[in-house]
This record gives C-alpha cells, sequence and structure tokens, in this order.
C-alpha cells in the first residue's frame, strides 16, 4: 500500500481535494514540521501534506525545517514524496506558468542542514554517504509527465534547479553565472528536500512551475515577490489536477 507525503504551497492542503482532511501535530528529534501533517485520502489513496513554509508563508527558506518535514513523513510511513514549488526561469523558452518537471539540481545554500548524520559512530564501514547522481525518482518523475500532458498544461519534461539562500532574489550577474552554469530554473527549497528524501530512502519527484525571468532577462522588469503570488495563484488550479492525476496513476502502478 502507497501512501504519499505531498510538500507545497498554498491551496494544497483544500478539502476539495482531499477527503476526510485531519489536522495531525507531529514531532520528530529534529522538531516539529513546518506545519501540521494534513491527512486524508486523494482517489482512495492516503495522503499527508506539509506547507513547506508554513501555512501562512510565515517562514523564510533558509529557516524551513527540512529534516523535521522529511522525517515526520517517513514517521508517517510515507512510501513517496511529491514536492511541488515555484521557481524563477533562467531560460527563454521556460515562460510564465510552464510547469518543469525537474531531474537535476545545483545546491547553492551555505546555511541549510544537509543531513541526518551529524557523525557517523564507529566510522569505517557506518559511515553514511547517500549516492545521488539523479536525485529525482525517474518513476515518479514519469507520471507527472503523463499527468501534465494530459491535461494540456505547457510542460518542460527536464530541468536543472539552482537552489540559492534567499530570502533575497540574484543579481543580474548572479543570475547570469548560474545560466552559465547549466541551471534551466532557480528556486530557495528543492535541494535541501531532495538530498533529505533520497538520505532517508524516500522515492521524490518535484515540479516547479516558473513564475517570472529572475533578473538575467534586462528586458523584462525584475521578479518581485507580488508578481510571484499573482502567477502562482492563477495557476494553483492547474498544480491540483495534476497532483490528482499524478496520484491517481501511482495508485494504478504501485
Amino acid at each position: 500500500m502507497i501512501r504519499i507525503g505531498i510538500i507545497g504551497g498554498s491551496g494544497l492542503d483544500d478539502p476539495d481535494i482531499i477527503k476526510n482532511p485531519e489536522d495531525l501535530d507531529a514531532d520528530t528529534e529534529y522538531g516539529a514540521p513546518t506545519s501540521p501533517i494534513k491527512t486524508g485520502a486523494i482517489d482512495g489513496v492516503e495522503v499527508a501534506i506539509i506547507a513547506r513554509h508554513g501555512r501562512h508563508h510565515q517562514i523564510p527558506p533558509t529557516h524551513v525545517n527540512y529534516l523535521a518535514n522529511i522525517k515526520a513523513l517517513k514517521d508517517h510511513k510515507c512510501t513517496h514524496i511529491l514536492a511541488t514549488t515555484a521557481c524563477g526561469s533562467l531560460r527563454e523558452e521556460i515562460g510564465r506558468g510552464d510547469f518543469v518537471i525537474l531531474d537535476q539540481f545545483i545546491d547553492f545554500t551555505r546555511l541549510r542542514k544537509l543531513s541526518f548524520y551529524d557523525s557517523f559512530p564507529g566510522g569505517g564501514e557506518n559511515a553514511k554517504h547517500t549516492a545521488m547522481p539523479y536525485p529525482f525518482n525517474e518513476d515518479l518523475r514519469q507520471i507527472m509527465i503523463e499527468s501534465v500532458r494530459e491535461l494540456g498544461i505547457k510542460h518542460h519534461e527536464r530541468g536543472t534547479v539552482i537552489t540559492i539562500e534567499g530570502s533575497r532574489f540574484s543579481t543580474v550577474a548572479e543570475s547570469k553565472m548560474f545560466r552559465i552554469w547549466g541551471a534551466d530554473v532557480i528556486n530557495m527549497s528543492v535541494a535541501p528536500e531532495a538530498i533529505l528524501a533520497n538520505e532517508a530512502g524516500i522515492p521524490y519527484a518535484a515540479v516547479a512551475m516558473s513564475t517570472d525571468y529572475d533578473c538575467w532577462k534586462q528586458d523584462e522588469e525584475p521578479v518581485t515577490w507580488k508578481e510571484i503570488l499573482e502567477v502562482f495563484g492563477n495557476n494553483v488550479e492547474k498544480v491540483k489536477k495534476m497532483l490528482i492525476l499524478t496520484v491517481r496513476k501511482m495508485k494504478e502502478r504501485f
């Protein structure tokens, strides 16, 4: 039996998409997750939803307790994790509102806790180094791709996200550098989540929705938080439909 953890933003714990919703206050050895876990079902599949930045987006990216979020879902016996995130586009062809099914990340954070292990007791064979050449689960990625295709959502089937510290946005020099490095989109949250989910042994996939062009594109106004909220708000229904269809397909397959 599968149980799906969902990490994302506003609207994903909407009672219209979750049957029999309940709030579960969780705690872990790393502290409490960033929101109560909203439990319930989508199309008969048990789900557990965490609002990454809190339900009122009150927690800045650097201070999200990623360890507690992933551990709480693991403690809740989640077998898979689906994540949604807003992102800035670093490519002309990735327009506002486009979905990107991520397949790689570049971690440009500096202040995050990126491992459940502070030490390797006994050393030697007890050391925990997690291989991560392909951090986003390919089976889940393919199901997401099928879902956005069926829904007719403009999307990109691959994309490298660079995760920056935040909470500020990039300088023009940084934005241009990230493009040279090969990043396609930019955000402030995915890399720590993907790293910790992999370390915890939970298959993880993420869909990023482009809301802006960061600041590399000189014929565009630099990104603002208001603009991000507006684009995301206009597309949240697409995100929900995509998640519902993805969960339905996972039910058939796993």
